[in-house]
């Protein structure tokens, strides 16, 4: 995925989370992010320098594929969430337009697999990214890279398209930021 010639570097936010701070989840009910999912990730991400973040995943028996390996669909859960927390860090809505996955060497299970994720560039709508996924700790051998195509929304993307329950219960929140973030990320 190449950002077209006239695409323009990605714009951090002035109000985007400090480098270091932990960005938290944008649902409780988030496979990827969410505390709420007995079985989801957990994936705790850290808003890093420019426009990055940086995130882990302990990949728990719940998330086996084949005999005490992760799923590839859980690890590219992973990658698509580490990615989509970028969003954050411009202030927009976006969803998951396109992934490229490789897998690159198997993830054993209880292994933490240390996430790093960029923008690229942004042409209009379009955001381009990318990530690693590395074992053995942040600068250890890749296990999983990703490159990403995210599109801009509006927030009636998902009051349109989600269920109404889950809808009206996060907009009822009283608290104005985790009622924005509910709808940050993902399709």
């Amino acid at each position: 995925m190449t950002p077209p010639p006239d695409a323009v570097p990605p714009v951090r936010h002035p109000e985007a989370p400090a480098p270091g701070e932990l960005l938290g989840a944008h649902y409780d009910r988030c496979f990827g992010c969410g505390t709420g999912q007995p079985h989801g990730l957990h994936l705790e991400a850290r808003a890093g320098e420019g426009v990055n973040i940086t995130a882990e995943f302990t990949v728990k028996p719940a998330h086996q594929g084949a005999p005490g390996l992760a799923h590839g669909g859980v690890l590219a859960t992973a990658l698509d969430e580490t990615l989509g927390s970028l969003n954050w860090l411009m202030h927009v809505i976006a969803v998951t337009g396109r992934l490229e996955t490789d897998f690159v060497q198997p993830v054993p299970v209880d292994t933490v697999l240390h996430l790093d994720a960029r923008v690229t560039a942004v042409h209009g709508r379009k955001i381009y990214c990318s990530a690693t996924g590395r074992i053995g700790g942040p600068e250890g051998p890749v296990a999983v890279r990703a490159d990403a195509l995210f599109i801009e929304v509006k927030v009636e993307h998902f009051i349109d398209n989600g269920r109404d329950e889950e809808i009206q219960e996060a907009m009822a929140d009283p608290d104005q930021v985790r009622r924005a973030r509910a709808f940050e990320v993902n399709p």
